[in-house]
């Protein structure tokens, strides 16, 4: 539960004195990366879900993690999908974030030429790209490779400045293999078919990850709120606001067709969004219900260098929900 004390603690007064109405006091504009979680927000501003919460709500795609952490870093995002290490990251370096929850159990694959790669170990000798060096799916694939028994030494990674980049990369040759999230992986295999190429989801890094951690679920992006934004619509809009999208996700599930539409600010085809929820593990599971996974998470990416996670565990108020 969001712990109101920790909460309010260094706000300024004009914040602590507004009224606790549960909803915003002026436009919201909710942010999310180029990948599927963010239909469950896109759906949730579509529907009118959010309207009790946030009246004025829009959503936009922030293009790479180093936008989003200056949005987060300047105020000018109060509520944005984040990876779940980097909620942690600021919350720690006292950048005033907290999480909300997670919403995808995981969306990472390894895509390659059919039957070239079998399991992370199948790795050994391959060019691999991987966008976002330094960042989520980097650190993923390094615990699965350091697992496998994989060194670096044994393979290429060709890091991308964004999944594009990296979806180029795997269709002109360049590489043998592309880590990717949904909804990329998923328009990269439709894409290479029209050219009579196969490639598939050779590797599920959420089934790999069963090795790493003994659980298929990586809590891999979540719904991340400042603390003027939660001390502005209070313990019951932050509750309104992830029943909400729990509203969205099932809406989602339903008809996978009519979230794609919503989310047409991802700027991709509407079909690929819609191929790509199957994939995505999608879920709207409360930051403390899902602690123990983020915990385990966290203390795994730390093995390379703690300060991913700024340093140590975050501590009970990080939980906004």
């Amino acid at each position: 539960m969001l712990n109101r004390r920790t909460l309010i603690a260094g706000l300024p007064l004009a914040v602590l004195a507004a009224p606790r109405i549960g909803r915003a006091a002026g436009p919201v504009t909710f942010w999310g990366p180029p990948a599927t979680p963010s239909v469950i927000l896109a759906q949730a501003i579509d529907s009118g879900l959010l309207k009790p919460i946030a009246p004025e709500a829009t959503f936009k795609v922030w293009k790479t993690p180093d936008e989003m952490r200056a949005g987060i870093s300047s105020g000018s995002m109060a509520a944005t999908v984040v990876p779940t290490y980097v909620a942690a990251n600021l919350y720690n370096r006292g950048l005033g974030l907290r999480l909300v929850n997670v919403l995808t159990d995981g969306l990472l694959f390894v895509v390659a030429p059919a039957g070239t790669v079998t399991g992370i170990a199948g790795l050994k000798g391959k060019r691999i790209a991987v966008p976002f060096r330094n960042d989520m799916p980097d650190y993923i694939l390094r615990r699965l490779l350091a697992t496998a028994d994989v060194k670096p030494s044994d393979l290429t990674i060709e890091y991308s400045g964004t999944p594009l980049e990296a979806v180029q990369m795997l269709m002109v040759g360049r590489v043998d293999a592309a880590l990717l999230s949904e909804p990329a992986s998923s328009a990269v295999i439709a894409k290479a078919a029209t050219f009579w190429k196969n490639l598939e989801r050779a590797v599920d890094c959420q089934q790999a990850w069963q090795k790493v951690a003994g659980i298929t679920r990586i809590p891999q992006a979540g719904l991340a709120i400042t603390d003027r934004f939660a001390a502005e619509i209070g313990p019951s809009g932050v509750a309104k606001l992830h029943a909400a999208l729990d509203q969205a996700l099932q809406a989602a599930i339903k008809n996978p067709a009519v979230a794609a539409k919503a989310a047409a600010a991802l700027d991709l085809p509407a079909a690929m969004v819609e191929k790509s929820i199957p994939h995505s593990r999608l879920v709207v599971r409360a930051a403390s219900e899902a602690r123990a996974d983020l915990t385990s998470l966290f203390d795994l990416l730390a093995q390379d260098d703690p300060r991913i996670i700024g340093g140590k565990q975050p501590n009970d108020a990080f939980y906004a929900l």
